[in-house]
């Protein structure tokens, strides 16, 4: 059931014991949306934990500062930034019928949890957290102001997305008039490199496969790819989007292998074709622009489900 700020605001006044349910390979913002309610549910007198199914790299540690961890059984359940069940990863068997309200952002979610908070045209998730703060009456802090600022600008790549609006600067000014260091919050989350990073932008650059005219280009990320490089996961956050900084590119894949079986797959667009449309049929979603799923394949047949839509989609560029 779909709901208002309104509506889901009354649901978080009169809850308790909260367990806040990140997705797992977690990115800047179901991070700054969870622990800003962590944040905001502390301020209402409640008790509140935030679960991220694969932990948080150190990358992103600074966000949750401040945070007490606690050990306690959920009365409430929320998720954010969650648009489908699946993306709780090792922690969905415990939560997928427990969650009494999400807050998403994404149009592909599955209407999954008893309540849905959703809003389609925010850029980042963590405008929905800012807006829902304003209808609770919370009090921007410099705790949940760090927190909102790092997903929203994660989310919309600096500013320089498509999905940015004039509503996206306008929270993005209020925040950063709060004591937050966002100079040092950007230049962590968009410039620092470490030298394994790099070499792996040059390895994975100088071994894509491009496809239909070269306006496809794939990411293949297998164990024996690690292996060979010896990089930590942490490292190949953010790898989906390198193929669209080749001129001419319109379809970035990544196909990262699970240890579990399958393959992760990540598509990012310029912006003329819709990758979200291609990952329902896949059986994920996500947004326009940027967007996953998975699929339990080979490599070859993972790869070749996934051409074959793209080059369709390409094909009606045409």
């Amino acid at each position: 059931m779909q709901i208002d700020y309104k509506q889901a605001a009354e649901i978080i006044k009169s809850c308790d014991d909260v367990h806040i349910l990140t997705h797992q390979s977690p990115d800047g913002d179901t991070l700054g949306s969870g622990y800003a309610l962590y944040f905001a549910l502390r301020q209402l007198g409640k008790r509140a934990a935030v679960i991220c199914p694969d932990g948080a790299t150190q990358r992103y540690a600074f966000i949750g500062e401040g945070y007490t961890e606690e050990s306690f059984e959920a009365k409430t359940v929320i998720a954010v930034d969650v648009a489908d069940p699946a993306l709780l990863g090792s922690v969905r068997e415990c939560y997928e019928n427990r969650v009494d309200l999400c807050i998403d952002h994404h149009v592909s979610n599955v209407m999954y949890a008893k309540k849905t908070l959703l809003n389609g045209n925010a850029a980042a998730n963590c405008e929905i957290m800012y807006r829902l703060f304003e209808e609770l009456g919370i009090k921007t802090d410099n705790d949940i102001a760090r927190c909102l600022y790092t997903g929203i600008a994660t989310d919309t790549g600096c500013f320089k997305y498509g999905n940015t609006t004039a509503d996206t600067h306008r929270i993005a000014a209020e925040l950063i008039g709060y004591d937050i260091d966002f100079a040092r919050i950007n230049r962590e989350m968009f410039d620092i490199k470490s030298r394994e990073r790099i070499r792996l932008e040059q390895h994975i650059l100088n071994n894509m496969e491009v496809h239909f005219g070269e306006r496809c280009g794939v990411l293949c990320v297998t164990d024996s790819f690690r292996s060979e490089l010896g990089v930590a996961d942490e490292e190949l956050d953010g790898i989906a989007g390198l193929p669209l900084q080749i001129q001419g590119m319109e379809i970035a894949v990544t196909l990262k292998e699970k240890s579990t079986g399958g393959f992760k797959v990540s598509m990012r667009s310029a912006g003329r074709v819709n990758v979200s449309a291609i990952c329902q049929q896949l059986g994920g979603g996500g947004h326009i622009n940027a967007a996953g799923c998975f699929i339990k394949a080979d490599l070859d047949e993972t790869k070749r489900r996934v051409l074959e839509l793209a080059g369709k989609a390409l094909g009606e560029l045409n």
